[in-house]
């Protein structure tokens, strides 16, 4: 029968835990004032106080309020975006789009401002134009390489081979037509194509990672023979090893959803 755990205190991962939310979830709760400050020496949550939050549902309203998944700065934003409205949107853009009041800062990351997508997904898609619009000028119906990838979602080597494949004119700028661009991703097979291709290279990049970790893991396990075997005078450090371990599991998990995906 496993041992019930009573707690008289929580830690801020103790009391996250309780009410089922994140850390994330936690901190911007604070923020925004849906959940209380630490009530035992500024550090801890007492029981009561714990309990009281839970019972009230605060868990369930975090998660309402904020969503499931951690905000994210200006240029992840903008990339986001890009795809969602087909334009080469820019991180400046994004905190335009939140100067004039269109977009909230829900919270900062290490001094910088961060995002909920499910703000980003709210924009209004002639607002974004607009202050794209602003910033490009006369260069608004046209788009460099890397602008027409971010707007794909596409890697920069991969616009490179579709446009020389597909003749993609350019103007003297070395510019493409956005038209021009939007009409690829229109493509439903070529998306689907590219889709692949970029599934394939995640793949095998989360595939090397496992290898990497795998010798680190075996490398450890060498030292900690030669260590028994008395072949090393100091036995090695189980923290590399930890953190190997931990790293092997995240990538043997993203391994196993891919297989389901396949099969």
């Amino acid at each position: 029968m496993p041992v019930q755990i009573v707690r008289d205190q929580y830690g801020a991962h103790q009391f996250a835990g309780h009410l089922g939310i994140a850390r994330w979830q936690l901190r911007v709760a604070q923020e925004h004032g849906i959940l209380p400050r630490p009530d035992l020496d500024g550090e801890r949550w007492s029981a009561a106080l714990a309990d009281e939050c839970r019972g009230r549902g605060r868990g369930e309203q975090v998660i309402a309020a904020f969503g499931e998944i951690p905000p994210i700065g200006s240029a992840k934003a903008a990339i986001w975006l890009a795809e969602r409205v087909g334009l080469d949107v820019e991180h400046r853009d994004v905190e335009v789009l939140a100067a004039q009041g269109e977009l909230n800062v829900i919270s900062t990351f290490r001094g910088h401002p961060v995002y909920l997508l499910k703000d980003l997904d709210r924009l209004d898609p002639a607002s974004v134009r607009s202050v794209v619009a602003a910033r490009k000028g006369p260069l608004m119906e046209t788009v460099d390489a890397g602008g027409a990838a971010t707007i794909l979602g596409w890697p920069r080597r991969t616009f490179d081979r579709v446009a020389g494949e597909r003749d993609l004119p350019m103007d003297r700028l070395g510019r493409y037509a956005l038209a021009d661009v939007q009409a690829l991703g229109a493509d439903d097979n070529l998306m689907r194509g590219v889709d692949e291709e970029k599934r394939q290279l995640a793949l095998t990049k989360t595939r090397r990672s496992e290898i990497r970790v795998e010798d680190v893991v075996r490398g450890w396990i060498l030292r900690c023979s030669a260590y028994l075997d008395r072949d090393a005078e100091e036995a090695p450090d189980p923290a590399p090893l930890n953190r190997a371990l931990r790293n092997l599991t995240n990538i043997r998990t993203e391994l196993a959803k891919h297989e389901r995906r396949v099969s």
